[in-house]
């Protein structure tokens, strides 16, 4: 049995709700398959069955969420069995995040990064979850990578998706005038 659109979307916002406004490892394991599996593609953090998937909610993921954590949705698209959300993520790094910055202490910098969610739906559940995002403008973000002489941004990454009329090529430009 496979899940509408409006049903996969109803799913989808449940589980981001349980796992981001009410906080509950378990309730959000209830919205997924037996045999769930989590990657956040640029750590490889997450996890692969239900006892490691509920550990990394519960130990990494969840309770390691900065209090004003907001995303804010820019796109899905919808086919069978999968729906794709585009979205900028934005924080301030007052807490340890296991899941995005293992061993990295709070830094107290504000975060905006555009991360893509593909979410795999199997029977009436979600299965699986690959989370992307451009770990490096994390880093810059945060001051721990010096953007200066490297091909790398900061938020303005996440400022030039949701505004695409801003500036294209600033790194070539800046390359080329080096």
């Amino acid at each position: 049995m496979s899940l509408s659109e409006a049903e996969m979307i109803r799913l989808w916002e449940l589980h981001t709700q349980l796992e981001f406004a009410t906080k509950d490892p378990e309730a959000t394991m209830a919205t997924m398959t037996a045999e769930p599996a989590v990657n956040h593609v640029p750590v490889m953090t997450g996890g692969t069955g239900p006892q490691a998937v509920v550990e990394f909610y519960s130990r990494h993921f969840i309770s390691k969420m900065p209090a004003n954590t907001a995303l804010r949705m820019l796109a899905r698209t919808i086919g069978r069995d999968r729906l794709i959300d585009e979205f900028v993520f934005s924080f301030t790094h007052d807490v340890v995040m296991d899941w995005m910055l293992p061993g990295i202490a709070p830094t107290h910098r504000p975060v905006e990064i555009p991360m893509v969610a593909v979410v795999q739906f199997e029977g009436d559940r979600i299965a699986s979850e690959r989370i992307y995002w451009d770990q490096a403008s994390v880093l810059v973000q945060l001051g721990l990578l010096n953007p200066a002489s490297l091909p790398v941004t900061g938020a303005e990454q996440a400022h030039k998706v949701e505004d695409p009329r801003l500036p294209s090529n600033t790194l070539i430009n800046r390359a080329q005038t080096a």
